[in-house]
């Protein structure tokens, strides 16, 4: 089980300013899509450049073009890169494709797909390394999580590695782990803490004991 940090709100010089204070208890960083239609991939390439020790992932959210964005996102240094599930299977195999050409990973997200189970069978014969059940900031306002699709996910896949993603905190932490997804991936419950590294360190640690 890893631990993703995802940087939503913020610009390049404050992005690696958070990092800088977490870098020891993270395994990947995220430069979420509001970072990116902010900064543009510029944003990928100096995080990678700053930290060349962590993962980066770009959350491209990609629905079309995927090979030309994948390619490009991978030029600028990012490990994983996302696409969503509700994409067309010609987008999701050009996405593959592209990543295998270049030694990266593809990440999807379920963000608003219906049919989880049967879409998570079909990306994992479509060969994606990663599939993200993910609670978007507009429903996790209404109090929605996504434990119960991650227990879905997991009872299909075969090859894919799972992923959640939406509101995790400290105190939900521990039922995340529980359900042991390969990748936990928190924005707010890390970056809007006073102290940023004991959030972090104290994720990491439950996390290490759920990997035992």
């Amino acid at each position: 089980m890893e631990l993703q940090l995802a940087l939503d709100l913020v610009n390049i010089p404050e992005a690696i300013k958070l990092v800088k204070e977490v870098e020891d208890h993270i395994d990947i960083v995220e430069i979420g899509t509001p970072v990116v239609i902010n900064e543009g991939l510029r944003a990928v390439k100096e995080i990678k450049a700053e930290f060349p020790n962590l993962k980066v992932l770009a959350d491209l959210k990609i629905m079309d073009a995927a090979g030309y964005e994948v390619m490009k996102a991978s030029e600028a240094g990012a490990d994983i890169i996302t696409i969503l599930g509700a994409a067309e299977d010609m987008s999701i195999k050009g996405a593959v494709e592209e990543a295998k050409k270049q030694g990266k990973k593809i990440l999807v997200d379920m963000i608003a797909v219906k049919d989880i189970e049967g879409r998570a069978k079909e990306l994992d014969e479509l060969g994606v390394d990663y599939i993200c059940v993910h609670t978007g900031y507009d429903l996790q306002a209404v109090g929605q999580n996504s434990f119960e699709d991650l227990a879905k996910i997991k009872s299909v896949v075969k090859n894919a590695k799972t992923a959640i993603a939406g509101g995790i905190k400290l105190e939900t932490l521990p039922e995340v782990v529980k359900a042991q997804p390969d990748l936990v991936i928190v924005g707010g419950g890390i970056t809007s803490q006073d102290d940023k590294k004991a959030a972090a360190a104290e994720m990491q640690k439950i996390i290490e004991q759920g990997n035992q």
